[in-house]
């Protein structure tokens, strides 16, 4: 072989390196979008209350807490990987219209809050959360987790350590590997990746009763994910599998109804 060959592969090969390094250190910047806004806006048709909830290293995340004492369950809403509180409101309008409270928290690093993003920094957050609702004297047994995509990593990672009234799990994927390994096949995420979010290895742990819903046609998360983390959840389980509903789910009549029978 011509020493052009071994140079030509030489060259390859640390031009792969480089690459994998550039993933491995740069990675987050691939998963967290909080400045992109791809959501629609709707009008804000509730009643609530801007709060800013401590979490670690003294940031503060902005948030809306809706509540009425009249109500007998909370949500918390964790969010997906991008976008802010604003691109979820029509959500919210119907958990008004369901009359259950609910507090939504923006990451750290997103809606302005100080701070980057990670699955440590995530948790942190959503603990911070739960101990702001029980400070209000708002326990778990009332406390319904509702994730988001992204925010079902953090929902599962919640509901595995302690037990709530529910868990309702939109468009959950398996682990961040297996996405990794869905849009990156030719790296090797196994050992590249950082912020693992493996909901399936804890779903298991879950023993509050669990609602997953997940459109057949999500382009982003396959809905195989979403069917085996049903199938390995632990009874009380519920589903809603509406056949042409993308990533982010339509708030159809039949899904609010799912809703309301869950939350009741």
């Amino acid at each position: 072989m011509s020493k052009y060959f071994f140079f030509t592969l030489i060259l390859a090969f640390v031009s792969y390196f480089c690459f994998l390094l550039f993933i491995f250190l740069f990675q987050r910047s691939f998963m967290y979008y909080p400045n992109i806004n791809s959501y629609l806006s709707h009008s804000i048709k509730f009643n609530y209350e801007e709060v800013f909830v401590s979490s670690s290293e003294k940031i503060q995340l902005k948030s809306w807490f809706s509540y009425d004492p009249n109500n007998k369950k909370t949500i918390l809403f964790f969010h997906g990987n991008a976008g802010d509180l604003d691109n979820r409101i029509y959500k919210l309008n119907e958990f008004y219209n369901l009359k259950v409270n609910f507090l939504i928290i923006s990451w750290r690093g997103f809606s302005g809050n100080d701070g980057k993003p990670t699955e440590k920094g995530l948790y942190q957050d959503a603990l911070s959360a739960v101990a702001w609702l029980e400070n209000k004297g708002i326990g778990k047994k009332n406390i319904i987790l509702y994730g988001e995509s992204l925010g079902t990593g953090v929902a599962t990672e919640l509901a595995s350590r302690d037990d709530y009234a529910g868990v309702i799990l939109e468009s959950p994927f398996t682990s961040m590997v297996d996405m990794g390994k869905k849009f990156y096949p030719y790296l090797p995420v196994s050992l590249l990746q950082r912020d693992r979010y493996n909901s399936l290895k804890k779903i298991k742990k879950i023993h509050s009763p669990i609602l997953v819903m997940h459109g057949k046609a999500d382009s982003l998360v396959p809905f195989r994910m979403g069917k085996k983390i049903f199938d390995e959840a632990n009874e009380p389980k519920f589903s809603y599998f509406p056949e042409t509903d993308n990533h982010m789910m339509s708030y159809t009549p039949q899904l609010i109804s799912v809703l309301n029978q869950f939350i009741n």
